[in-house]
C-alpha cells in the first residue's frame, strides 16, 4: 500500500515525537533525516522545514547536515540507482568506457536522474567485486565482466521491469 502525503507526514511527526522523548533529542537529527528520506524518497525543502519546526532546530543546521553526508538526497531519485565502480581494478579493465556508454544511453551525468524517473546515476570507488571487474550495481545487485555493449543491453532490460 502506498502511503498518502498526510500519512507520511504523520509517521514522520510520530517518529520525531519519540526522538524528542529520548534522553538526547539533539542527537537524533540524522535518524530523523533517514526516516524522512525513507518516507519521501529524498529530503526536499518542505520536509526539512517541517523537521526544523517540530524539532526546534535551525533549518540552516538541518541543511548543513543533509548536504554534508553523501547518503542524503536533496532531489528525487530514480526507481533504479546505478552505481558505476571506478575503483582501480574496474578502472583498469574499462570502467571509463562503460561509464561513457551509460551516460550516452541515459543522457545524464553523476547525481542526475532520467526524466522518466527510472534511473539515477552515481559513482562509487569500490563495490568489493574486483574479480568481476568492471562492475556496476543496479539497486542491490552487482553485474560484472561488463563491456560497454553489455552495460547498455543490461540497462535496456530494466525498461521492462
Amino acid at each position: 500500500m502506498i502511503a498518502t502525503q498526510d500519512e507520511k507526514s504523520q509517521e514522520l511527526s510520530s517518529f520525531m515525537q519519540k526522538a524528542k522523548e529520548s534522553d538526547h533529542p539533539d542527537s537524533q537529527l540524522i535518524s530523523i533525516l533517514h526516516k524522512a528520506q525513507e518516507l519521501y524518497g529524498y529530503l526536499d525543502k518542505a520536509v526539512m522545514e517541517k523537521i526544523a519546526i517540530e524539532m526546534n532546530i535551525p533549518s540552516a543546521h538541518i541543511w548543513g547536515v543533509a548536504t554534508f553526508y553523501h547518503f542524503f538526497h536533496l532531489t528525487p531519485r530514480g526507481k533504479f540507482a546505478i552505481s558505476v565502480c571506478l575503483g582501480t581494478a574496474c578502472y583498469v579493465k574499462g570502467a571509463e568506457d562503460i561509464l561513457k556508454a551509460i551516460k550516452d544511453e541515459l543522457k545524464i551525468d553523476f547525481g542526475q536522474t532520467t526524466p522518466d524517473g527510472l534511473f539515477t546515476l552515481q559513482e562509487t570507488r569500490c563495490l568489493g567485486a574486483c574479480g568481476l571487474a568492471p562492475v556496476i550495481m543496479i539497486g542491490d545487485k552487482i553485474y560484472g565482466e561488463l563491456t560497454p555493449k553489455k552495460a547498455v543491453e543490461l540497462l535496456r532490460s530494466f525498461y521492462k521491469k
